[in-house]
């Protein structure tokens, strides 16, 4: 499995991810309410911008990343006291069916093919479960500078029928956060959106 974030982990905690990230956490928070008793899960969890302050929150997280050194800035932040379970490899290899609330930020577009993680998804969450996806809307490939990625964002109606199809309530889908990148050529914006769905 070939690690694209090794030149880029050590430096990933920048203003501007922290900063995108905290949009997220203030909507997340805002549709979900995570209960002291949840096993939660985040899906591209990297450094753990996001997890981490899910954590205090909940009663354990599993972090899963494909990225072993995004995982190695995570496991630098951690203690003895974390309540959290590092996962390196694919959500695929987690199968029990005990989750409360899955959440993924900007991360599902890496991901070789989302529809079959949604209905595994399906698979390891309880009844009730909470699942929040926040990423980008179908763009042009500019985001990723053109590189090759799975996703270049997402048909949010598209994503939406294959949350439905797989056995989960889409409650909100919403775009809550436009991110605007300058250049000497063009000013380019990229919307994101947020699915919040509980599972049927």
């Amino acid at each position: 499995m070939t690690d694209d974030f090794v030149s880029k982990a050590a430096q990933w905690d920048s203003p501007d991810k922290i900063n995108m990230t905290k949009k997220f956490l203030s909507e997340m928070l805002f549709n979900v309410n995570p209960q002291s008793g949840w096993k939660a899960m985040e899906i591209g969890a990297g450094t753990g911008l996001v997890g981490l302050n899910v954590e205090p929150l909940v009663a354990k997280v599993i972090m899963v990343d494909t990225s072993k050194s995004m995982l190695e800035v995570l496991k630098q932040k951690l203690n003895d006291y974390s309540k959290v379970e590092i996962l390196h490899g694919e959500v695929f290899n987690y199968t029990q069916q005990d989750i409360d609330f899955v959440f993924s930020a900007m991360a599902f577009h890496h991901l070789d093919d989302v529809e079959k993680v949604i209905q595994h998804i399906a698979t390891i969450t309880k009844e009730g479960a909470w699942v929040v996806v926040g990423d980008l809307v179908t763009e042009d490939g500019s985001f990723h500078g053109f590189a090759p990625i799975p996703y270049c964002g997402f048909d949010t109606a598209v994503l939406s029928k294959q949350f439905s199809q797989a056995g989960f309530d889409v409650k909100l889908m919403k775009i809550y956060n436009v991110i605007t990148r300058i250049t000497d050529e063009k000013t380019s914006s990229y919307e994101q959106f947020m699915l919040v769905a509980k599972r049927l």
